[in-house]
This record gives C-alpha cells, sequence and structure tokens, in this order.
C-alpha cells in the first residue's frame, strides 16, 4: 500500500517518546505502529512548528495531532483553556471529542466539547469549572466568548480541522474573529484533506513558516476504496438499482447511501423502510434535531442499523472503520465531497467499495471528480435481471437543459441543442416501468 515516503525510525509509537499514559492508551486502542500521516506529523508538532496536514479522511490524521496535543497539555492544571481544536460540524466536534477521550484515558487532562444546538449555560459551566482544552465547532466558541464564557488568553495552541470544510461552509470570517482574540504567540496546526485556494489563503494568514506534511496528494481518494460507476438513464432506475443491491445483506452489511438533497434522503429513507427492515435504517440531513443525527451515528457505528442515508453534512462527521459501502446515489456537486464521502469506507486499513450511480446529466460532474482525483472510475454494466425504466418527459427535458448548461459552462459561444417541446402522448408511460426491462451483462462490485 502506498501513501508516501515512510520514516522507517518511526516505525512504533514508542519511537516518539511519548508519555507512559499515552502509549498505554494507544496500545489499549490496538493500535500497533503509526500510520504515515502520524510518522511525518507527531515528530514536527512535538518540535513546535506551524504543520499544514494534506490527508484523507481514514488515515489516522486525528491521532496525528490529538497525541503530540496531548503530550504537551501534560496534565490538568489552571483554570482557562490552554489548547483549542476547531472544527466545522457538531458530529465532527463530537467524532474529534471521542478519540481525545480514548487517548486521554488514563492521563489526567480536561477537555470540554462546545457546538451549537443546545442552550449555552451549560457548556459555559463546564468550561469556568476548569479545563485544559477545549474542541468547539466556530460559532460555539466565539458564542461563548462573547458571553465571557471563555478566557481565551492562555490558548497556545490552534489547531483547524477539515479546513476544506470550513472554507466550504462560509467560516473564514469567524476563524479571523477568533484568531483575532487568541494569543498572537501560540502553535498553529491545520489539517485538510484537499488544498482549495481557500485554504492556501488560510494558511499563509495565520500559519508561520509551516512545515507541510502531505501523506497523498490533495483530493486523492484512499488506495483501500475500491470505486465502481454504473450509468442509469434516471431517477427510478437508481432506486431499482439500490434496491436490488440491499437485497444481498451479507455483503452489503453496512452502507452509507449519499444524497444530494435533503428531499432525496428522505425519499430514499421512506422507500428503503417499506422494502426492508424499517429498524435498521436511519437519516440524517441539517433538518434532523442534533439528538436525532447523534443517536442515528451511534447506533450505526453500534450496528444496529445497517443502512444510514446521508447529505453531505455528515460526509465528515461518521468515523466507522467497518462500513462496507458507500453508494452516492447522486453525484456530487462540489467535487471535493466525493472524496470525503468515500472516505466513510475503507478506514484504518480496512477495505471498502464506494459505488457511484450517475444519470446522462451527472456524467459531466463525474468526469470532473475523476480529474480531481487523477484516477479513471471503472464503469460496470448494470446486471442483466435489472428492470430499466423509461425516463419520464419532464426529467428527461430537466436533464436535457442541464446537459445544455454544462455545454455553455466549458464554450461561451455554445448557442444550446435544447429547444421545449410539447409533452407527447406516451412519454410519461416509463414512470411506471411495466414492461421496459432491458437486459445488461456484469454483476455489481
Amino acid at each position: 500500500m502506498k501513501y508516501g515516503f515512510k520514516d522507517s525510525s518511526m516505525s512504533s509509537f514508542q519511537d516518539f517518546k511519548l508519555k507512559r499514559q499515552l502509549l498505554e492508551a494507544v496500545d489499549s486502542l490496538g493500535f500497533r505502529e503509526p500510520t504515515p500521516v502520524q510518522e511525518k506529523a507527531i515528530p514536527l508538532i512535538q518540535a513546535g512548528h506551524d504543520v499544514m496536514g494534506i490527508a484523507q479522511t481514514g488515515t489516522g490524521k486525528t491521532a496525528a495531532f490529538v497525541l503530540p496535543l496531548l503530550a504537551k497539555l501534560g496534565y490538568a492544571q489552571g483554570q482557562h483553556p490552554r489548547a483549542l481544536i476547531l472544527a466545522p460540524t457538531r458530529e465532527l466536534v463530537l467524532q474529534i471529542s471521542q478519540d481525545v477521550a480514548q487517548l486521554s484515558q488514563f492521563q489526567d487532562i480536561r477537555y470540554a466539547v462546545l457546538y451549537g444546538g443546545i442552550g449555552p449555560q451549560a457548556q459555559i459551566q463546564e468550561v469556568q469549572a476548569g479545563v485544559d482544552l477545549l474542541v468547539s465547532t466556530p460559532g460555539r466558541f466565539l458564542d461563548l466568548y462573547f458571553r465571557e464564557g471563555i478566557f481565551a488568553r492562555d490558548i497556545r495552541t490552534l489547531v483547524l480541522d477539515e479546513a476544506d470544510r470550513m472554507m466550504d461552509m462560509g467560516f473564514m470570517p469567524q476563524i479571523r474573529q477568533i484568531l483575532e482574540v487568541i494569543p498572537t504567540k501560540r502553535q498553529n496546526l491545520l489539517f485538510s484533506a484537499t488544498m482549495p485556494a481557500p485554504v492556501i489563503e488560510l494558511s499563509h494568514e495565520f500559519l508561520e513558516y509551516p512545515e507541510v506534511v502531505e501523506v497523498s496528494p490533495s483530493a486523492t481518494a484512499a488506495e483501500t476504496v475500491e470505486q465502481s460507476a454504473y450509468a442509469l438513464p434516471n431517477f427510478l432506475t437508481k432506486v431499482r438499482f439500490l434496491e436490488y443491491l440491499l437485497k444481498d445483506e451479507a455483503e452489503y452489511e453496512r452502507v452509507i447511501v449519499f444524497a444530494r438533497t435533503r428531499k432525496n434522503a428522505d425519499n430514499l429513507f421512506k422507500f428503503i423502510s417499506r422494502k426492508f427492515d424499517p429498524e435498521h435504517v436511519r437519516v440524517i440531513h441539517a433538518n434532523k434535531g442534533q439528538n436525532t443525527r447523534i443517536n442515528s451515528i451511534k447506533d450505526f457505528k453500534s450496528g444496529l442499523i445497517r443502512v444510514l442515508v446521508a447529505t453531505d453534512v455528515a460526509a465528515r462527521g461518521i468515523d466507522v472503520t467497518m462500513v462496507s459501502h458507500v453508494i452516492n446515489f447522486d453525484v456530487p456537486i462540489r467535487y471535493e465531497e466525493y472524496v470525503h464521502r468515500i472516505g466513510r469506507t475503507g478506514r484504518a486499513h480496512n477495505l471498502g467499495k464506494a459505488l457511484t450511480f450517475f444519470n446522462p446529466a451527472e456524467s459531466y460532474h463525474l468526469h470532473n471528480i475523476e480529474q480531481l482525483i487523477r484516477k479513471k472510475i471503472n464503469r460496470y454494466e448494470l446486471p442483466a435481471d435489472l428492470e430499466i425504466a423509461e425516463t419520464p418527459f419532464e426529467e428527461e427535458q430537466a436533464m436535457a437543459r442541464e446537459i445544455d448548461n454544462q455545454k455553455k459552462k466549458e464554450d461561451p459561444n455554445y448557442q444550446g441543442a435544447f429547444h421545449d417541446k410539447k409533452k407527447k402522448p406516451g412519454n410519461s408511460k416509463g414512470a411506471k416501468g411495466g414492461k421496459d426491462s432491458k437486459k445488461r451483462g456484469g454483476r455489481p462490485r
């Protein structure tokens, strides 16, 4: 397995000269040797450098900054936080806090987890009772700071995790505010799976002579994930193919289905619940309450549910090592999200599979994703016994408009081949899909 160069002198966690309590925690978690990002980042962080890490999800990057951070904090002391980890979503904040809890289980370190969606008073009381480390979303940190709930002058280490996602979600102004209220003399760590222009701009603003750790080129999909793609003519055929796959419960034992919109996610959840055991299916997106989302991820991780339907809000907040398959029901139009979606499988050196469904209009986006990840995704034929539905007139027209718009993006002089036509009799029969079974060769991967 190729991740980039390896420092052979760091073949075990003992080589980092970590404290006994941290080594015991690492051993209790079953970590036998550091991952490439840990090999490269931990010594640099221990030496006090600012570090910019480019690493895919599932490569152990959280432990790469949490371990040296816990070593630096040492033990509980003082009243006010000495380190701050910022992450873009509640799910990711909770995921990081779980890693902190596990790695500090034999160490006397106090930490607080801060995120929105609940009243601030309990969190203020927890912080003011004395903490060494804060794990927070940017908005909630500022909220508590301006309520005088956080004393920030003792913070000496700042970590920005999933920086690309923060930029996508518009957190740049809040991050700049945070940089103004914490001490300028501090160690800064920035980690990101991709390195778009806004993240590079951010790194120039707050990293001083950073050491760059890159275990794979930016926006490279994990090598432990087998990727495949299937051309499907319309929404209904996508739904039928999803049902066809999920019937194989032995193969598709723990699955995340990603949809582009909340409406699609809810519709897929209802469909899967009707066709399979509804107790083993959940859906999460931005309209779901915080407790619902947290409990759904917890149940998915524990194996109580088999299928989790999600929008991209969850693409970076699910840390489950045994996800067998990721299914992209819709192709993401923010192309970096593809890397994060499929990074939910193939984690911790396990093998995983990622399947992408694409209709004629989504072929354009899939091609652009391949350019981003610098890899051709294998196309496979649909199974011979899958019933192919005719495309309803309205859906066909919408895809034609979208293809026209894509061609205009590529060529501003393109005049457009799409023309509105009157609905012809019989064009909507395909919505029923009753007698249009087509033969296809091959089997899904």
